[in-house]
C-alpha cells in the first residue's frame, strides 16, 4: 500500500541543495540520502567512496581509483586511500579542484553513472566490478596518471590491451573497446592519441593466490555491467539483475554474505572460489553472472516471544508490569527529542504485548490511553517543540526541529538514523492498531507515510519517498548517515537498532493483514540480522578483521564502508558496556534471533564484564539480558538487583526476557 498522506511541509533550511550533482531530470523524483555514493552529491563531491574492490574519487573533472592497502590497529582498521590510477582527458586540465565537475546522470540499488562533461567521460560504477567502466563520448586523448611512479608499461599486438606496473607493487590492466596507442608521457603518466571513442576498462591485478587471475580478467574484460537492480520480488529471497553490454559473461565480485546466500542453482551463475580481492569485508569472491538470486532462512515475526513464558512464572512479571504501567503518564516525558520519544513510546508498547503474553489484560487500557495521547500529537503536528514534517527538496521527512539544525534530533533533519527514530514510533503504533484496531484504522495514512520513509519499494512506491532510504542493497544492512559528508562513507553505529526498524515494519505488515510489508520487512530485517553477525560481531576466531583488532574486540562500535572503529558517537571505545547496549537495545522477541550463537554470546559477555563495575544501572541490564540466554538464573539475580533501567526498557520487559529463555541454563552452541 503507498498512501497519499503527507505530513505538513516545511521548508528546511539546512539540507545542501542536490542541484550540482544530480541531473536535471532526476530532481523531481525523490533523491537518495543514505546511498553508497553519497560523498559524490554533498560539498564539492570531491570524497572518495568504496565500490568494492576499489575506493573511487572525483575531482577535477578526472577520476582516481585505489586498491586500497588495509591499516590495522587495536582500535580500529581502514582501507587507506591513494590514487594510484587517475583517469582524465586533455579537456579537463583547465577546472580546478574545486570545480563541480561531475553530474550523476542515473543511478539505481547496486550503480551510478557520472558523467563529466568537460572531459567527455562517462563512468559506469557498478558495486562490485573489478573494472571500472568509462566511455569515452567524443573523441579525445585520454590520460592516465600515478602518483606511484611506473616500472613498465606495455601493450598488446592488438593495441586493446595495456599492462601497468607501479613501484608500489602493484599492476593495473587496461582494456579498450578498439585499438588505442598509448604512450608514456612522464614517469607516471601515459596518454593516448587523440583519436580514441569508446570504452576503456581498468582492473587491478588482484594479490590472490591464482595465478590465472590476468586470464581471467581478460577472459571477461569485454562484456561490461551499466547497472544493477535489486529485487525483493518474494519473501527472504533478493535477486540481482545487472544491464550488461557487450558480448559474453559478466565478471562481478560477491562479499562474504553474499557467498552465503547465493543459490548458484537458481541464479546461473558461477562463484570462481580462487578469483578473489582483498577488502574490508572480507574476500570479494569472482561470480560470473549478470542474474543472482540470493535466498534467506526465514526468521519467526511474532509480537510474542518464541518459547512462551510458564504460567507458574508470571507472578514476578505481573508485579513489575503493575508498577511500570502505574508510571505511565504523556506528562512525564520530559524530551521532546524524536529518538529518546520513540524509545519512550516503544517502551510502552511492550509493556502492553508483555500483558497479552502473561494473559493480564487489566492494565491495558493504560497503556493504550497512553500510547494513544503520545502518539497522536507528531502525526498532527500538535506537539509542542517537535514533530514530523515533510521538505520537498530531498523529499522525506524532517523533524520541526530538524529544519532549522543539523544536530538536532541526532541530524534526523538531515536524514540521518531515519529507521531509528521512526522504527520506534513504527512499533509503538503497530501495537496501539493490533490492541485498538479502530485507531489502527482512522491513523493508517499516517502509519504507512512514516514507514514509507525508510521502507519503500520501486516496484509499488510512494512517490514522496526514496526507495528503500537507509537500506544498501549490496552491503545488505542499513546506513544511518544521511546528508553529511565522511572521509570513510556511510556509517552505522546500532545494528539493533536498524533491525528493530524493519522488525516494526514487519509487525505493521500483520496489524494491518499486509502481505507485502510483512514480506519486506521480515526479508530487511534476516538481512540486517545476518550483516550484524557478519561484520558487527567479533568472535574470537574471526579471521577478517586481523589479530590486533579481534584480540581487543568483541563487539564493532561504529561500522563504516571504509572502515571498523570500536568507538562510539557518545562514548569512548572502553566503555564495553556501552559497545554491547547499542548493538542489543531494544530488547524484543527478535533479539533472540539475532543473538542465536550462544557461543559468541558468552564471548562478548565475559568480555564485557569487567566493565560493569563502574558502568551506569541503565546500561547493564543488556549484559545481563545476553548472560540469560546461557545463564538464567544469575542473570536474573542481577537483574532483580538494577536501580535503574534504559529508557527503552524496564524491569517488566528484562524478567519477560528471562522468563521466556526455556528451561534452566542453556548449553548449546
Amino acid at each position: 500500500m503507498s498512501s497519499p498522506f503527507l505530513f505538513p511541509l516545511i521548508q528546511s533550511t539546512v539540507i545542501p541543495n542536490p542541484s550540482p550533482f544530480f541531473s536535471p531530470n532526476l530532481l523531481s523524483s525523490p533523491l537518495p540520502t543514505n546511498s553508497f555514493f553519497q560523498n559524490f552529491v554533498l560539498n564539492n563531491g570531491d570524497q572518495h567512496e568504496y565500490f568494492h574492490p576499489y575506493l573511487v574519487k572525483s575531482a577535477n573533472s578526472s577520476l582516481s581509483l585505489s586498491y586500497p592497502l588495509m591499516f590495522f590497529s587495536t582500535a580500529l582498521l581502514y582501507q587507506v586511500f591513494v590514487p594510484d590510477l587517475t583517469i582524465s582527458s586533455k579537456s579537463s586540465s583547465r577546472y580546478s579542484s574545486s570545480h563541480r565537475s561531475h553530474v550523476v546522470s542515473s543511478y539505481s540499488d547496486l550503480s551510478v553513472t557520472l558523467e563529466f562533461p568537460s572531459s567527455n567521460l562517462r563512468f559506469f560504477l557498478v558495486k562490485g566490478s573489478p573494472f571500472i567502466t568509462a566511455e569515452v563520448t567524443r573523441r579525445t586523448s585520454v590520460s592516465i596518471s600515478t602518483v606511484h611512479a611506473i616500472l613498465s608499461f606495455s601493450s598488446s599486438d592488438s593495441l586493446t590491451k595495456h599492462t601497468v606496473r607501479l613501484d608500489n607493487n602493484q599492476t593495473w590492466l587496461i582494456y579498450a573497446s578498439s585499438p588505442v596507442h598509448f604512450s608514456r608521457t612522464s614517469s607516471s603518466e601515459i596518454t593516448s592519441d587523440d583519436g580514441f571513442f569508446g570504452v576503456i576498462r581498468i582492473a587491478a591485478l588482484p594479490d590472490s593466490e591464482n595465478p590465472r587471475s590476468e586470464e581471467t580478467l581478460d577472459r571477461f574484460s569485454s562484456c561490461y555491467p551499466i547497472s544493477g537492480d535489486a529485487a525483493l520480488k518474494k519473501p527472504y529471497r533478493v535477486e540481482y539483475k545487472f544491464q550488461k553490454r557487450s558480448s559474453g559473461d559478466l565478471l562481478l565480485l560477491a562479499h562474504p554474505l553474499h557467498l552465503k546466500l547465493l543459490s548458484e542453482t537458481e541464479s546461473n551463475c558461477t562463484v570462481l572460489h580462487d578469483f578473489k580481492y582483498r577488502s574490508i569485508d572480507g574476500d570479494l569472491v569472482g561470480v560470473v553472472g549478470a542474474s543472482w538470486v540470493l535466498k534467506i532462512n526465514p526468521i519467526p515475526v511474532s509480537w510474542h516471544s518464541t518459547k512462551g513464558i510458564k504460567q507458574d512464572s508470571d507472578k514476578e512479571i505481573i508485579s513489575a508490569l503493575i508498577k511500570d504501567v502505574k508510571d505511565l503518564n504523556p506528562s512525564n516525558i520530559s524530551t521532546n527529542s524524536s529518538y529518546f520519544y520513540g524509545k519512550r513510546v516503544a517502551r510502552a508498547a511492550r509493556l502492553a504485548l508483555i500483558a497479552e503474553e502473561i494473559s493480564y489484560p487489566h492494565v491495558i487500557p493504560k497503556i493504550k490511553n497512553f500510547l494513544k495521547q503520545s502518539i497522536e500529537p507528531w502525526l498532527y503536528g500538535t506537539f509542542k517543540g517537535n514533530g514530523f514534517l515533510y521538505e520537498k527538496t530531498w523529499k522525506g521527512l524532517v523533524t520541526k526541529q530538524g529544519s532549522s539544525s543539523t544536530t538536532a534530533d541526532f541530524g534526523f533533519g538531515i536524514y540521518n538514523d531515519h529507521h531509528y527514530h521512526i522504527g520506534y514510533f513504527i512499533y509503538g503504533m503497530a501495537v496501539l492498531a493490533k490492541i485498538d484496531p479502530d485507531w489502527g484504522e482512522k491513523h493508517k495514512p499516517q502509519a504507512y507515510s512514516l514507514v514509507e520513509d525508510y521502507v519503500n519499494l520501486g516496484r509499488n512506491s510512494n512517490p514522496y519517498y526514496t526507495s528503500l532510504r537507509c537500506f544498501d542493497l549490496y552491503s545488505l544492512h542499513s546506513w544511518a548517515a544521511g546528508l553529511t559528508e565522511f572521509e570513510h562513507g556511510r556509517n552505522q553505529e546500532s545494528s539493533s537498532e536498524a533491525i528493530n526498524a524493519y522488525y516494526s515494519a514487519a509487525l505493521m505488515g500483520l496489524v494491518y493483514e499486509d502481505s507485502d510489508l510483512v514480506a519486506t520487512g521480515s526479508t530487511l530485517t534476516a538481512l540486517e540480522i545476518l550483516a550484524a553477525q557478519t561484520w558487527w560481531h567479533v568472535e574470537e576466531s574471526n579471521d577478517m578483521y586481523g589479530k590486533e583488532f579481534v584480540k581487543e574486540n568483541r563487539i564493532v562500535g561504529i561500522l563504516w564502508s571504509n572502515k571498523r572503529d570500536s568507538v562510539l558517537w557518545w562514548a569512548p571505545a572502553d566503555c564495553r558496556s556501552c559497545r554491547l547496549l547499542i548493538q542489543v537495545l531494544p530488547l524484543t522477541p527478535i533479539t533472540e534471533v539475532l543473538f542465536s550463537d550462544v557461543g559468541y554470546v558468552k564471548e562478548l559477555v565475559e568480555w564485557t564484564e569487567p566493565d560493569l563495575k563502574t558502568a551506569e544501572e541503565s546500561s547493564k541490564g543488556f549484559t545481563f539480558a545476553l548472560e540469560g540466554i546461557y545463564d538464567k538464573e544469575n542473570a536474573l539475580e542481577k537483574i532483580r538487583k538494577l536501580k535503574g533501567f534504559d529508557d527503552g526498557n524496564s524491569l517488566t520487559n528484562l524478567l519477560w526476557w528471562i522468563y521466556s529463555r526455556g528451561q534452566g541454563n542453556t548449553s548449546q552452541s
